[in-house]
């Protein structure tokens, strides 16, 4: 099948400044691109250029930059608008057999649902109104726009909190629940793990990490003999501050700040840990979650992350608002059972799996 993907952001920017990258061949609808590849199917994106790599790069799909305009009000890096893209869908629409719009709340997905609504399917990630101006946009576009707009639209959610929200505003939820998935010819996994943890995570304020090292401490305090050891992977403006709480608990020796690893680089330490520790306090699906999974690494989480729901449901790890070394030491006293049943799921994060069941319901609306 051919597939047309419109996904504008393609990694996550903080600010309104939006970082420049090498490759965004690490990216996640990247890799949901070469899951169509994988299944013979033709993937063609289209992507907001202000995510375009500096590097020129080499792909196996076509790429369609489309400039963003009117950035002052259409944020590139939250709800970009862009030029051309509406006139490419009258012209082109014909020659897909049907289009993955992200998000409901979006522009793009407002131009497939006028120029080509009849090949459309909208794959949704938010659980809930956008913050934005306190709320009133995302109310307006869900109450109102969606409603007139979009109704009747095939909606796949990414996870049952995503169902339950946008079910509200749309009358065509589908049951089907797709949400990220990876490359495992990238991710090895390993049924033998290491004493330690690790974290993989912006250090920034809302992945709340200084309480992961306090619920460290006192998990090593009480199995100092033992060895146990906390990797944080990943750098940000908290860094300077959770050295010095390391410190201040005396846990130099234990707790090790890698900074920044590639892909190559850490997916080797996140396979052989005993447990993935989350203790974000806002996000949506987290795309460390799936890599963890599928390395056989399960999950220590609060409920925030949508993946949450299928970590309780499939016994992936340990899910509970406010954990601390309690569940710590009960990943550990029951690691066997959840890795293996880490490794029994990790078939169904295949982006090449996620692919088929997209044609699935594109297959739909081709008859």
């Amino acid at each position: 099948m051919k597939v047309l993907i419109m996904n504008p952001i393609l990694y996550t920017s903080e600010t309104d400044n939006i970082p420049k990258v090498t490759s965004i061949k690490d990216t996640m609808i990247y890799a949901l691109c070469m899951g169509f590849v994988k299944n013979g199917d033709e993937p063609v994106l289209a992507a907001a250029e202000a995510y375009k790599p500096v590097c020129r790069e080499e792909y196996p799909f076509q790429i369609l930059w489309f400039p963003c305009v009117y950035t002052a009000i259409w944020k590139p890096r939250c709800f970009p608008l862009l030029k051309g893209l509406g006139s490419y869908l009258r012209r082109h629409k014909q020659e897909y057999d049907y289009i993955i719009s992200s998000e409901v709340f979006s522009m793009l997905t407002l131009s497939g649902a006028a120029y080509a609504r009849e090949k459309l399917i909208i794959w949704h990630e938010l659980g809930a109104h956008n913050n934005l101006l306190k709320k009133l946009p995302s109310k307006i576009w869900y109450n109102i726009v969606t409603r007139i707009f979009m109704r009747n639209i095939p909606v796949i959610p990414r996870s049952e909190r995503a169902a339950e929200f946008i079910g509200q505003f749309c009358r065509n939820v589908l049951s089907l629940r797709i949400d990220h998935g990876v490359d495992l010819d990238k991710i090895d996994y390993k049924r033998e793990k290491g004493k330690y943890f690790v974290v993989l995570s912006q250090l920034i304020e809302r992945k709340r990490i200084d309480g992961i090292v306090d619920s460290f401490a006192t998990f090593q305090k009480n199995r100092a003999q033992e060895g146990w050891q906390l990797e944080i992977i990943g750098d940000g403006v908290l860094r300077e501050k959770l050295e010095q709480q390391v410190r201040t608990l005396g846990l130099e020796n234990s707790v090790c700040f890698a900074g920044r690893l590639n892909h190559e680089q850490l997916m080797p330490v996140l396979a052989g840990a005993s447990a993935l520790l989350v203790n974000t306090c806002k996000d949506n699906s987290m795309v460390s979650i799936v890599e963890s999974i599928a390395a056989g690494t399960p999950i220590v989480t609060t409920s925030v992350p949508f993946n949450s729901a299928y970590i309780k449901s499939e016994k992936l790890g340990i899910v509970k608002d406010g954990w601390n070394e309690k569940e710590l030491n009960e990943i550990c006293e029951g690691n066997e059972e959840y890795v293996a049943n880490c490794i029994n799921y990790r078939e169904k994060l295949s982006n090449s799996y996620l692919a088929g069941l997209f044609n699935q319901a594109g297959g739909a609306l081709c008859k």
